[in-house]
């Protein structure tokens, strides 16, 4: 791990510890691997940005209504780097009042939402998503009724956020999610 972020069977065990919901388990661990793919492709630290991934929605189980004040309450009092506690303010600028700043901030907003519609793509494939391409993820976004809990707008807005194309965004999320796919259970063999 590198220097000052809790090693990740730590940053695990405290999801674990927090979070019951599978769906949502699985939702951190899907940011977690996109925010990693991004750091990859911008040479960043894929420890720092992983962890503010797996750990941006610790507390939305808990304390809904308090998300993320207290889980990055939390955070802090464990010593967590900046880095992640202002990404994961970042995440929710509607409750937080902090806006994306950082390319990590960007990365971690884009990926929040775009994460669990790819999921949900996965799901009604016959091959999950090991065949699945963004056009196909760009239909779905269209069809408001499917992933409807999917923030359409916050989809957008990362797009925008990240700068690059939309297709673009949509292929690093599922090659992200691909690296992790058994974990996810997105692949067509692990619905057998």
């Amino acid at each position: 791990m590198s220097a000052g972020i809790p090693d990740r069977a730590s940053a695990l065990a405290l999801l674990e510890s927090w979070v019951e919901n599978e769906g949502l388990r699985k939702h951190m661990l899907a940011v977690e691997a996109s925010c990693r793919y991004y750091a990859r492709i911008h040479g960043e630290d894929e420890d720092l940005w992983g962890t503010a991934g797996l750990l941006h929605d610790l507390d939305w189980e808990k304390y809904p209504d308090e998300h993320p004040r207290r889980g990055l309450a939390e955070l802090e009092d464990r010593g967590y780097p900046d880095a992640i506690l202002q990404a994961i303010k970042s995440h929710a600028p509607e409750r937080t009042g902090v806006d994306p700043d950082s390319l990590l901030d960007r990365v971690l907003f884009a990926c929040d939402e775009l994460s669990g519609l790819v999921y949900a793509c996965c799901l009604v494939r016959p091959n999950g998503i090991d065949d699945l391409k963004p056009k196909s993820v760009t239909k779905k976004l269209k069809d408001k009724s499917f992933a409807a809990g999917v923030n359409r707008d916050d989809v957008t807005r990362g797009v925008e956020l990240l700068g690059i194309e939309r297709s673009e965004h949509i292929q690093n999320v599922i090659e992200g999610m691909r690296n992790i796919a058994g974990v996810l259970g997105v692949r067509a063999e692990d619905r057998l």
